[in-house]
C-alpha cells in the first residue's frame, strides 16, 4: 500500500504594494543625476531624455514621479505600434516605459519621435541600455536616438543597498533588524536586482517554513560557498 504524501506547503505568489511616491524614492550617489534631471523640470536639456539603468535601479520610479508632477501619460514601449500616439502626446508630456531594441517597431518610434518635436512635447524613455546603441534599419531613426541625451542610473554603493533593502522588507511588511540587513548586504551581489531576489526568497522561506525572517533564516538560505 502507498504511503500517503505529506502535504507540501505551497507559497502564494501575492502582490505587493509599492509606493512610487517622491518621499519613498530612495537617493545616493549612484542616482544622483538622475533624480537631479527629474527635479529640474522643465528645465531639461532637451524635451526627450532617457533614463539607463539595469533592472530595479529605479527608472520606473523617477517616471513616476516625473509623470505626476508634469501630467504625463505613460505608455509601455512594446505598444507603440497600437497606440494613438497624438492622443498619448495630448498632455504635453509622455512616459514610454522599456524601450529595448528587440521587437522594436522602429516606424512607431521614429513617428512619436518627430511628433513630440512638432508639439513641443516632453518625452521621458526608460531603457536598460542607451538608444544610441541600438541597431535599427531607419536611418533617420539612427540619428534620432544618437542625439538624444541619457542619464545612466549606476549600481547603488553599500549605503543605499542596505537602505534599498530595508525598503523592500518594508513593501513586504518585513521587520528586519540591523545584524540581518549587514549580513545580507555582505552575501548578495551589489545590485538592484539581487536585493529585490535576497528579500524575496527571505520572504518566501519564511511563509513555507511558518518562521520568521531572521539573521539564522537567512544564514541558512545564503551561506558562503
Amino acid at each position: 500500500m502507498d504511503t500517503p504524501l505529506a502535504p507540501r506547503q505551497l507559497v502564494l505568489a501575492l502582490d505587493h504594494a509599492v509606493s512610487y511616491a517622491r518621499e519613498d524614492f530612495l537617493s545616493g550617489p549612484s542616482n544622483a543625476t538622475a533624480l537631479a534631471l527629474i527635479e529640474r523640470w522643465p528645465d531639461w536639456p532637451n524635451r526627450t531624455m532617457v533614463l539607463v539603468g539595469p533592472p530595479g535601479a529605479g527608472k520606473s520610479h523617477l517616471a513616476a514621479v516625473w509623470a505626476e508632477t508634469s501630467g504625463a501619460r505613460v505608455l509601455s514601449a512594446k505598444l507603440l505600434a497600437e497606440a494613438d500616439l497624438p492622443a498619448a502626446l495630448a498632455t504635453g508630456a509622455l512616459v514610454v516605459e522599456d524601450l529595448e531594441p528587440a521587437g522594436l517597431d522602429e516606424r512607431a518610434l521614429f513617428h512619436l519621435i518627430n511628433l513630440a518635436r512638432e508639439e513641443t512635447a516632453y518625452v521621458l524613455f526608460t531603457a536598460r541600455a542607451a538608444p544610441s546603441s541600438f541597431s535599427v534599419g531607419i536611418r533617420d531613426l539612427t540619428s534620432r536616438l544618437r542625439a538624444l541625451p541619457s542619464v545612466a542610473l549606476a549600481p547603488p554603493d553599500d549605503a543605499l543597498l542596505r537602505a534599498l533593502i530595508v525598503k523592500l522588507a518594508a513593501d513586504r511588511q518585513i521587520a528586519i533588524d540591523e545584524p540581518l540587513v549587514n549580513y545580507l548586504a555582505n552575501r548578495i551581489e551589489r545590485s538592484f536586482t539581487a536585493a529585490h531576489a535576497a528579500v524575496a526568497r527571505l520572504d518566501e522561506e519564511a511563509m513555507r517554513r511558518h518562521r520568521p525572517v531572521t539573521r539564522a533564516l537567512a544564514a541558512e538560505l545564503f551561506r558562503e560557498p
